[in-house]
């Protein structure tokens, strides 16, 4: 039986130490990203960034002493870490792509799909060394997630809103008065389409509504519940 002594080397020992201290702070970092998407109930949280970006971590640091590896019994000299981060980019990009989910006419999930990108990008940093460039960029993911949302409540932006009606055919509310209405509780309307249904007894009109933060979304909703002429209505803020 061949000795087992040239897999326990002083530098291969120092290696494995080095590359589990990196693998230990990688995971600290993606499972204190992971933490925001976890408070605001995200499906992923901080076990999967954690694993993202400690998988990253660890991916890369193989690169780091190709020499080392398999007990010292390898030839190469040089490692080729763009490569590892390419398949590392790939296999990131088909797990952000499940978490982008459509929702009628609502898509959610960029911002935990950009997030988890960033995640692998903080454990390829871990992996390959640059230390305080990996925490500096964990913390400013984390600030961006959590900080841009309170800013962008405060800053003025435009708003989309759909709204479905239907009506019976004979008693369907002509367009000009939909549009005086939307416009009293601060909505414009910017697209319109409309459609018959169940035989034709049935009139249904698509409204795209847009505002600019000074809506009254629940008084416009409380007028269409309380007009005769309205069978069924919905409202729901487009968001992407």
């Amino acid at each position: 039986m061949p000795s087992l002594d040239h897999f326990w080397t002083a530098a291969l020992v120092d290696l494995n130490l080095l590359i589990a201290i990196q693998l230990a702070g990688a995971a600290l970092l993606g499972a204190a990203i992971g933490y925001e998407r976890s408070f605001h109930g995200r499906a992923a949280g901080m076990r999967t960034y954690a694993l993202v970006c400690m998988a990253s971590a660890g991916l890369v640091a193989l690169t780091s002493a190709p020499g080392l590896l398999f007990g010292g019994s390898s030839t190469a000299e040089h490692g080729d870490p763009t490569r590892v981060v390419q398949g590392i980019v790939t296999g990131v990009g088909f797990l952000g792509a499940g978490m982008i989910l459509r929702e009628g006419l609502t898509i959610r999930g960029l911002s935990t799909a950009a997030s988890i990108w960033v995640t692998a990008a903080v454990g390829v940093l871990v992996g390959a060394g640059l230390f305080l460039a990996a925490l500096a960029m964990g913390v400013l993911c984390v600030v961006l997630m959590s900080g841009m949302r309170w800013l962008e409540s405060r800053l003025p932006q435009q708003r989309l809103t759909h709204c479905s009606l239907r009506f019976a055919h004979d008693s369907a509310l002509p367009e000009e008065t939909l549009v005086r209405m939307a416009a009293a509780y601060g909505f414009a309307v910017v697209g319109t389409s409309y459609a018959r249904s169940d035989a034709g007894h049935t009139c249904e009109y698509q409204l795209t509504l847009r505002s600019y933060g000074r809506e009254r979304q629940g008084e416009f909703a409380r007028e269409l519940f309380a007009n005769p002429h309205v069978r069924e209505f919905r409202l729901s803020r487009l968001k992407d």
